[in-house]
């Protein structure tokens, strides 16, 4: 059985019977994973091994760990600063805040990958321009260090077993509204959003592994939000940009969809014809049913093939993991990074 487009939910800290007919129906293919789901890292390898067994090729689970204020899985796991923190550090010393960034990488993905899990929605490439609620989710407001320091993130996370997902492309850090609760609209032409687009050109120059397309109007480019746009998709990221990894649209469940077009089939079936590979579908178990119940899509062979490469690859038990030299090089960094940072400098909006 091949991976389906959809990512769904679960209620619990693990598999309902329901939940196990979900995940073996054909439209899906990953799960997502929220802070409801876990309570230790032994419930945790438990929940992963459950999901995995279900079919094959496994299902890709998945869960967004950027660290800072977006972290889902806490006790038991580092504390990993926000991406902020290493702009602050590449500020005072470039040389240092690649280092960190490439060690909070290995260091996020080396703990999922230990406990099963195949991907982190990371790193948040969006540009600080002050005004977005992204704030300390950007690295910087200078693009080409968020490029830099993202792509230093990437190998960290690759060096770790993980494929890598940039996101909000094409960039959230321009708009006031959160895409949560409605769609945001952005005003500029395609041409003046060179600086959002730049690191991902970069990490697709690095082999990027998958996007993550925002819920975003851009009526310059296209009358359809970004998610559901194959002017986005299709032309943008697939042709101009040449980028050949998987695509993932935001959640299809935030407002920002919901205002976008339609119910949930069709935002779905919008989404995948623009190009989208896969579709999270969070906390909202009746728009799960309703798209396995009444989606109608074509398989498509190569969208196949692009998501099992995501399945993570290599994980050590944390016995293994902690014993590793950049597990303590890691650590060494977290200390530091607990303390302010030498030089502050205004990377952001502040």
């Amino acid at each position: 059985m091949t991976l389906g487009p959809l990512m769904i939910d679960l209620e619990g800290i693990s598999i309902t019977g329901e939940e196990r007919e979900m995940l073996r129906h054909p439209l899906v293919g990953g799960v997502i994973l929220f802070t409801r789901n876990y309570a230790d890292p032994a419930q945790l390898s438990a929940l992963m091994a459950q999901i995995h067994a279900v079919r094959s090729p496994p299902l890709i689970v998945g869960v967004d760990h950027e660290g800072g204020r977006v972290q889902r899985l806490r006790a038991g796991f580092s504390a990993l600063p926000a991406p902020r923190r290493i702009g602050h550090e590449y500020d005072a010393n470039a040389r240092a805040g690649l280092e960190l960034a490439r060690s909070m990488g290995w260091l996020m993905a080396a703990e999922l990958r230990a406990h099963g899990v195949d991907l982190s929605f990371a790193p948040c490439v969006d540009i600080d321009y002050g005004v977005s609620f992204i704030t300390d989710r950007a690295f910087h407001r200078d693009p080409d260090v968020v490029g830099k320091l993202a792509a230093a993130y990437a190998h960290g996370m690759r060096d770790a077993g993980m494929a890598a997902t940039a996101k909000h492309f094409p960039g959230h850090g321009a708009v006031v509204a959160d895409s949560h609760l409605t769609l945001p609209v952005d005003r500029r032409e395609l041409a003046d959003l060179a600086g959002d687009l730049a690191p991902y050109r970069l990490l697709i120059a690095n082999g990027l592994p998958a996007v993550m397309v925002a819920h975003i109007l851009f009526p310059a480019v296209d009358e359809a939000p970004s998610s559901l746009s194959a002017r986005w998709i299709r032309d943008v990221l697939r042709g101009e940009m040449r980028f050949q990894g998987v695509v993932f649209s935001d959640d299809l469940s935030m407002g920002g969809a919901a205002a976008a077009f339609g119910d949930v089939v069709t935002r779905a079936t919008r989404a995948l014809s623009a190009g989208c590979d896969m579709l999270p579908v969070c906390n909202q178990r009746a728009s799960v049913v309703e798209l396995l119940d009444h989606l109608q899509i074509e398989p498509e062979p190569a969208s196949g093939l692009r998501l099992v490469r995501l399945h993570g690859r290599g994980a050590l038990t944390l016995e293994d993991l902690q014993s590793r030299p950049q597990w303590r090089h890691a650590r060494e960094w977290l200390e530091r990074c607990g303390a302010a940072p030498a030089l502050k400098l205004d990377s952001g909006s502040g």
